[in-house]
């Protein structure tokens, strides 16, 4: 991915922030407080445990627990001042970017954490690639708005020169240094932060990105709350930037993921039976790891979904060329009218199974063994997803077009809680 693209008279714009960070003296350990990002702690279990695991656990702000939405945005703002006012929380002596390591097994990811300026967003300078669901994205804006303060850093990604140059090679010199923490959470991934306050590598981190386009990898919600926040300010201010994590992914390539959708209301035969004569679909061998197998297969040569919820894999394939004709509109190009995701939004959502896109109907779930375990609990249907390419993500993005929401998965997601952005500490 060419980011530096066609001329941009103005590229990213990354300064630095007074990083709030918790005070290892006064939490048990820096893992038991971090919490993956908000929009993958989706089951209750996950959640309950991420709260017993420490009593200032980041998922008491960026999910908080009460009886209305009121309540828990209110209960998140209360918790973030208890916090600093106790110094669980507190922030960085001088602003700083943060250089920021992931490292697990053979997965290397590093990357630069700084307040991205918003204002280039509509220039094409900062790339989304899927649509966004209004209900979320108010209830994120609630949220900020009420705790004045970015709770977790997005993921962009842009391709560097391929080289150890600009931003790169200034992290590359970082990691050498001592860090300001090192901790590995209980998924086994070690990480590391460095502030960066030198003026010089400062100065050489911001000439790199400032002619660079930047691909949204993950956090579509949180960046258009940042754009929503910020058109509500009558002045320049600090909600003229948003919290980022940004990835040089000619150096340290993502990986990407499909997201799998739990239908609450739909049993496996009911699907099954409303697939006939318009899908192809057979029985697939077990377990899990198999199935998946089978369906990569399959997703290799046309639209292809995995079924379960009735201890059994349904593949469906092989779609009716004149079904897809009827229900995939025509003024989009190729690529994203051959997008699984859109034929599963388009297709068997819309029109075959006739299923709104609302929480109390569909869930989106990360993990594909939980999304099989709780539809196997819950009598409903798990449709387990092939991940698409980055290169068609990253092409449809420069057209300008969108993906339907959750149709893609990039990580290493960076754990939140380990740096924050409050909107009123300079």
């Amino acid at each position: 991915m060419n980011t530096t693209g066609p001329a941009l008279d103005q590229g990213l714009r990354l300064i630095p922030f007074r990083g709030l960070r918790y005070v290892p003296e006064r939490v048990g350990s820096l893992a038991a407080v971090t919490s993956p990002p908000y929009d993958v702690v989706v089951r209750p279990d996950g959640l309950h445990h991420l709260e017993s695991s420490d009593p200032h656990n980041i998922v008491r702000l960026i999910l908080p627990q009460a009886g209305t939405a009121a309540e828990r945005n209110r209960q998140a703002a209360d918790t973030l001042k208890h916090w600093l006012a106790e110094g669980i929380l507190a922030p960085d002596p001088v602003p700083a970017l943060y250089v920021y390591e992931q490292r697990t097994g053979d997965t290397l990811q590093r990357g630069v954490i700084g307040a991205l300026g918003l204002s280039p967003a509509s220039e094409g300078v900062v790339l989304p690639h899927e649509d966004v669901m209004a209900d979320v994205v108010a209830d994120r804006a609630d949220l900020m708005r009420a705790a004045a303060a970015h709770l977790e850093p997005l993921l962009l990604s842009y391709a560097g020169d391929g080289g150890p140059t600009g931003a790169t090679a200034v992290i590359e010199r970082v990691v050498a240094r001592l860090p300001l923490l090192t901790t590995r959470t209980e998924d086994g991934v070690g990480h590391r932060l460095w502030a960066v306050t030198d003026p010089a590598e400062r100065a050489e981190i911001e000439s790199d990105l400032s002619h660079r386009q930047a691909l949204i990898a993950d956090g579509h919600h949180r960046w258009a709350t940042y754009l929503r926040l910020q058109g509500e300010q009558t002045a320049p201010g600090p909600w003229d930037f948003g919290l980022v994590l940004l990835v040089d992914t000619a150096r340290y390539p993502l990986q990407v993921r499909a997201i799998h959708r739990l239908l609450h209301r739909l049993p496996v035969a009911r699907a099954l039976r409303a697939l006939d004569g318009r899908f192809r679909v057979r029985p697939v061998d077990g377990p899990l790891p198999r199935a998946l197998d089978a369906l990569a297969e399959a997703a290799s040569e046309g639209n292809a979904f995995l079924l379960a919820g009735d201890g059994r894999f349904h593949l469906a394939d092989r779609p009716d060329e004149r079904l897809l004709a009827r229900t995939v509109r025509t003024d989009r190009p190729d690529a994203w009218r051959a997008l699984d995701a859109t034929v599963l939004h388009s297709t068997l959502l819309d029109d075959v199974w006739e299923i709104p896109d609302a929480p109390e109907h569909i869930a989106y779930l990360h993990d594909a063994s939980a999304a099989v375990e709780q539809a196997e609990r819950h009598g409903a249907t798990a449709v387990l997803m092939h991940p698409v390419r980055e290169d068609v993500v990253r092409d449809l993005a420069r057209q300008g077009i969108t993906m339907p929401r959750k149709s893609t998965s990039f990580g290493p997601k960076p754990a939140t809680g380990l740096v924050l952005r409050s909107l009123d500490i300079g």
